[in-house]
């Protein structure tokens, strides 16, 4: 089944309004596990106007499942994963200045940076996976740069769903076909929410992974934090009941 990781920054953004520690980031990470997440993201900036370079060195200690660290590879930031080690890390080619990670990595331009990156990763044992649109050229090229995974960028899917989810879903399955032709495990995130979420997985069943932060977070407000990771995993295992 595609696994749920719940990305945090929402939750350190609260704490960080008010300074202090509430809620404690760490705890509410720990919660998600105990109410059936299967994965912990974080995205740390360099302003660390959510996550804080800090709060990752504390989550390390701490996670007992699959930690995903999102990020662009500057210096800073790959001080920080090398030392940590988390099970996982996905290239974001975000500027300091981008509210949200709105775009996939051109992986033509810059091939050759992002394979010393990943081969860099990998010696530490470090799980790969790139941050990329459906467009055919940037999911074949990322082949070469040796990344375990791509991580297709489904803000433009969530964007159009209600106009037409058919037209919308169309290019990521040709593009999951595409990196699974290719060897390549594929992970999906942005925008994602229980209204579009169990079309995806409907759509491509062999999704690897799902990162869920602002609109999770948002559902819990009403939800209540158990309820909502149970709502998105029942999302997730509704496409086992679609399988042949």
């Amino acid at each position: 089944m595609t696994k749920l990781s719940v990305n945090i920054n929402k939750v350190a953004t609260i704490r960080n309004a008010r300074g202090g520690n509430i809620p404690d980031l760490v705890q509410v990470a720990m919660d998600c596990v105990k109410f059936g997440a299967q994965g912990i993201t974080v995205h740390p900036r360099p302003d660390e106007r959510h996550i804080r370079y800090e709060d990752v060195y504390n989550l390390r200690n701490k996670m007992t499942v699959e930690f995903n660290i999102e990020g662009n590879p500057t210096s800073e930031f790959m001080k920080l994963v090398l030392e940590v080690k988390p099970e996982q890390v996905t290239l974001v080619p975000d500027t300091a200045s981008v509210l949200t990670s709105d775009t996939g990595w051109d992986t033509i331009t810059h091939q050759n940076f992002l394979k010393d990156v990943v081969s860099e990763l990998k010696q530490s044992g470090i799980r790969t996976s790139i941050f990329v649109s459906t467009e055919p050229r940037f999911v074949e090229a990322v082949t070469k740069t040796g990344t375990d995974r791509i991580e297709l960028y489904t803000g433009p899917y969530a964007l159009n769903y209600h106009k037409n989810r058919e037209t919308s879903i169309q290019p990521y399955i040709e593009a999951a076909k595409l990196a699974q032709s290719l060897s390549l495990e594929i992970n999906a995130g942005h925008d994602l929410n229980l209204e579009n979420l169990k079309f995806l997985v409907e759509q491509i069943p062999f999704i690897d992974e799902v990162s869920i932060g602002h609109a999770l977070i948002s559902d819990a407000l009403y939800f209540g934090l158990e309820k909502t990771i149970q709502m998105y995993l029942c999302a997730l295992k509704a496409e086992q009941t679609h399988k042949p």
